[in-house]
C-alpha cells in the first residue's frame, strides 16, 4: 500500500493514527449507548460498519482518501470491546469475568496471528485491494448470526435457566442514566485510565509498527514475515487465557484487589524489560523469539484490565470500559507516531523500543495502586467496597 499510494514512514504513522483517533473518540458514547440501550444492537451496528469500511478501503487511490476511511473506520468500529465487557458483566458472575475477557482476547489474538497466513497469500495472488474485500465481507454473517441468537441478559432469554438467572447479579434496566460525575471524579478510574493509556504503547506497536519493523528494521522477507510473524499473537493468545485464569484464581485466594494487581504489574514490569532486550539483541530469530514472550506476558494484562473495569463499573462496565479504551487509543496514536518519527529521524527501528519500555514500566507502577475492589455504585452514588 505505501508503495502503489506514494506513502512514507512518517506519513504512514498518520494513516494508522487516523483510526486510532477516531476510535478513542468515540468509545466512550459506544460504550455507554450499549449500557443503556442493550449490547445486541450496538454490537450488530458496530461490526456492519466494519465490514463496510474494510471494503472500502480496498477501493482508496490516495494518501487522503486513505485516511478519511481509516477515520471513519476507527469511529463505526469504537465500543466494540466496551460492548463485550457489557455483556461478559451481564453474563457472567465476578468469579468467572477475568477468564471470559481472557478467552474473547485471545480470539482476537488469534485472528490477528491467523491474518497474515491468510493475507500475504491474497495479496500476492491477487493484491492488496482483494484482501480487504475478501475479509470485509466476513462480518456481515457476522451480524446475521449475532442478532438471531443473541439477547442482552439472562432475563430476556427463554432458553436461559433459572439457575443460569440467579447465578449472575440481575442487569441494569434499560435506559438507566450513567452517572458521569461520579466517573469523573472516581480516583480508581483515573488509575486505570492512566494506567492504560501508557501500556497501549506496548501493544500497539504489536498491531501497528510489527510488519514494518520486521520487514525494514530487521530484514525479514515479506514470506518470512508473513509466516513468522504471526507467532507473537499465538503466544499473545495464550497471554491472554493464562492472564484471564490466573487472575480470577488470585481473586479467589488473594481478593479482588491484589487479585487484578498482582498480575497486571507483573506482566508490565516483565513486558518493559523485554522491550530493552529487543533492542539489544541482533539475531532476526531471537528477536522473533524476545517478541513472541513479549506478547505473552503483555497479554496478562488484558483479561485482568478489562475485569477490573467490571469489578469497578457495576452496571455501567461498558461506559467504564470506554473511557478506559479511549486513553488506550489516545496512547497507541501517541505510539504509533513517535514511533514513525523517531524511526524516521533515526534511522534506527530499535531506538522507539526505549521510549515504548519506559511508558510499559510507568503503566506498572501506576497498576499497583489500581484497587478492584472499590466499586462504583450507581444506586447510592457512592464509592463502596466490593465484597466479592
Amino acid at each position: 500500500m505505501q508503495s502503489e499510494l506514494g506513502i512514507s514512514t512518517e506519513l504512514w504513522g498518520w494513516v494508522l493514527s487516523a483510526f486510532i483517533f477516531a476510535y478513542g473518540a468515540f468509545e466512550v458514547p459506544m460504550g455507554a449507548w450499549g449500557d443503556r440501550y442493550g449490547h445486541r444492537g450496538v454490537l450488530s451496528r458496530i461490526v456492519a460498519w466494519w465490514s463496510v469500511f474494510a471494503c472500502m478501503t480496498g477501493f482508496v487511490s490516495s494518501f487522503p482518501a486513505l485516511v478519511a476511511v481509516r477515520f471513519l473506520f476507527g469511529a463505526g468500529e469504537a465500543g466494540a470491546y466496551p460492548n463485550i465487557a457489557g455483556v461478559i458483566g451481564r453474563w457472567f458472575p465476578i468469579s468467572q469475568r477475568a477468564r471470559m475477557q481472557g478467552l474473547v482476547w485471545a480470539a482476537g489474538r488469534l485472528g490477528s496471528g491467523i491474518t497474515p497466513l491468510i493475507v500475504v497469500p491474497i495479496m500476492q495472488r491477487f493484491g492488496w485491494r482483494a484482501a480487504f474485500w475478501i475479509i470485509g465481507s466476513l462480518g456481515f454473517f457476522w451480524v446475521a448470526a449475532w442478532w438471531t441468537w443473541y439477547r442482552n441478559s439472562p432475563a430476556e432469554d427463554p432458553d436461559a435457566s433459572d439457575a443460569e438467572r440467579a447465578e449472575v447479579a440481575p442487569p441494569a434496566q434499560s435506559g438507566h442514566s450513567i452517572p458521569w460525575r461520579l466517573l469523573a471524579t472516581s480516583k480508581q478510574l483515573w488509575l486505570i485510565t492512566l494506567m492504560y493509556s501508557f501500556y497501549v504503547w506496548g501493544t500497539y506497536f504489536y498491531f501497528s509498527w510489527l510488519p514494518v519493523y520486521l520487514l525494514k528494521g530487521r530484514g525479514f522477507t515479506e514470506t518470512e514475515m508473513g509466516q513468522f510473524g504471526a507467532l507473537p499473537f499465538f503466544m499473545g493468545a495464550c497471554g491472554n487465557l493464562c492472564g484471564g485464569a490466573l487472575s480470577d484464581a488470585l481473586v479467589r485466594r488473594c481478593g479482588l484487589r491484589n487479585g487484578r494487581r498482582f498480575v497486571g504489574s507483573a506482566s508490565l514490569a516483565i513486558t518493559a524489560i523485554v522491550f530493552l532486550a529487543v533492542a539489544n539483541t541482533h539475531d532476526k530469530w531471537s528477536v522473533i523469539a524476545l517478541l513472541s514472550f513479549g506478547l505473552f506476558i503483555l497479554d496478562f494484562l488484558v483479561p485482568t484490565a478489562w475485569a477490573t473495569c467490571l469489578d469497578v463499573g457495576g452496571e455501567n462496565a461498558g461506559a467504564v470500559s470506554g473511557v478506559m479504551s479511549t486513553a488506550g487509543q489516545f496512547g497507541g496514536m501517541a505510539c504509533t507516531l513517535v514511533f514513525g518519527y523517531v524511526a524516521s529521524r533515526t534511522g534506527d527501528y530499535d531506538a522507539p523500543l526505549y521510549v515504548i519500555s519506559f511508558m510499559v514500566a510507568l503503566s506498572a507502577a501506576l497498576y499497583w495502586f489500581v484497587d478492584a475492589s472499590r466499586t462504583i455504585d450507581n444506586r447510592s452514588g457512592i464509592l463502596t467496597a466490593s465484597r466479592s
